[in-house]
């Protein structure tokens, strides 16, 4: 870990040290702000395998700080064709039961071929990292000390000093005072029970009607399955409530594949179950070779229960704020999601910039609160339409309509100006700050 610069007297506390905690610490750190994260684990560490970061999300990285920047571009994997630098996703259908008895989608187009591609908006850096891989060199720009490891949250309560801090309670029977909080603590968030009350129905992640398995495909074998351009570029492959999407990581060592389908209710209390291949293959029979050759294998296969956040009334309470997926887990439809984690580090970060008092704490949750919630919570939505979308569960299976939805449906998330948002983030703190 690297030695910090100066800091300001600013004594804030970052429970979870995933993506969204990190990049938030170094946002602030990089203002002179030194945090103290408390992590659950014993040690940094993701769970998952591929990760995407859009166009958008890049930006909010190289603005968040040169080493982060510096951090994705060392694990970052693009296309591998020149040709398909702009491409997003290739899209084919997968499912042999769109097709007509001769096997075509549509004139002219088969099962499993190109159907149409969606390209990027712009040629701003983007790309596909594992997230151990990511995490681990984000760990590296933090400084030591900044971490305290295996402290899970119990609760939250206020200081009895005098001083108005606020008291973190950990399972180990530990407490810290701090003049704040920020829960970067996932999906299953305590900060966001603390937050919200337990008995509020967006405490809780509810279940979204999709699991997926997720498989790593060295990319020699993936070539002798689906050839070259579809294994080294990433792929979509539409079906029947399911669907399958590939792209390379690893510096295109990997081909990374989800295969989602869906289910109306998930029991088990474990998100993450081992299945077995036969079952697994079961529910992408039907489907054309290609999907099928890349679900056959994939090895040890495990279920993914996707479970996301019903929509927050707020962001913050008091000296507590919400940030990345303890505000606004999502499912991973438009591979969106991490990338909104790093979008509210840099907002954040950057309004906390200017703070010097509590008053300046509270009024920049305030705005963070004000100019991230309804982007962050839009995408939560239109996630959930997409994976409909690509399952033929919103247009139906009508591939005209399907291909005009999703080449629109992401440029609000590309195109963002996050100079813009922290402008008006800004505006928000400052006139709060003037009313008092």
């Amino acid at each position: 870990m690297s030695a910090s610069g100066p800091s300001k007297p600013l004594d804030l506390a970052i429970v979870g040290g995933g993506i969204s905690g990190l990049t938030f610490a170094i946002g602030l750190l990089e203002n002179g702000i030194r945090p103290t994260i408390y992590e659950a684990a014993a040690h940094f560490g993701e769970i998952g395998a591929g990760v995407a970061f859009g166009p958008n999300a890049c930006r909010a990285i190289a603005k968040i700080s040169p080493k982060v920047a510096a951090a994705f571009d060392k694990c970052k994997t693009a296309n591998t064709f020149e040709s398909k630098g702009n491409t997003w996703f290739d899209v084919r259908i997968g499912d042999e039961r769109r097709a007509d008895k001769d096997g075509y989608v549509k004139p002219g187009v088969k099962v499993g071929d190109l159907l149409y591609e969606i390209l990027f908006s712009s040629n701003d850096n983007r790309g596909g990292v594992h997230r151990a891989r990511f995490l681990d060199e984000l760990v590296k720009i933090v400084p030591d000390g900044v971490a305290k490891f295996g402290k899970k949250l119990a609760d939250i309560s206020d200081a009895t000093d005098g001083s108005g801090d606020v008291v973190l309670h950990f399972m180990d029977g530990s407490i810290a005072q701090h003049t704040a909080v920020v829960g970067c603590d996932g999906i299953k968030a305590r900060t966001r029970e603390i937050v919200l009350g337990k008995d509020d129905p967006a405490a809780t992640p509810v279940f979204s009607g999709k699991y997926a398995y997720r498989g790593l495909i060295p990319m020699d074998e993936a070539i002798k399955l689906v050839g070259e351009e579809e294994a080294q570029n990433s792929q979509f492959y539409f079906g029947y409530h399911g669907h399958l999407l590939t792209f390379p990581i690893e510096k295109g060592k990997t081909m990374n594949v989800v295969a989602f389908s869906s289910a109306k209710e998930w029991k088990n209390p474990n998100w993450v179950v081992s299945t077995s291949k036969e079952e697994m293959q079961a529910d992408f029979a039907g489907w054309g070779p290609k999907v099928t050759s890349i679900v056959g294998a994939m090895q040890k296969p495990d279920i993914w229960a996707l479970f996301y956040h019903l929509p927050a009334s707020t962001f913050y309470k008091d000296r507590i704020c919400l940030l990345g997926d303890a505000a606004h887990a999502t499912t991973p439809h438009q591979g969106a999601g991490a990338g909104m984690c790093v979008e509210d580090s840099l907002v954040l970060s950057s309004i906390l910039k200017d703070a010097k008092t509590v008053d300046d704490i509270k009024k920049a949750f305030v705005a963070f609160d004000q100019v991230r919630r309804p982007r962050t919570l839009k995408n939560v939505v239109t996630s959930g339409e997409a994976g409909q979308l690509y399952e033929f569960e919103l247009e139906g299976d009508d591939l005209d309509q399907i291909e005009k939805n999703q080449r629109e449906r992401m440029k609000w998330i590309w195109d963002i100006d996050l100079d813009e948002q922290i402008e008006q983030a800004r505006k928000i703190y400052q006139g709060d700050r003037a009313k008092m």
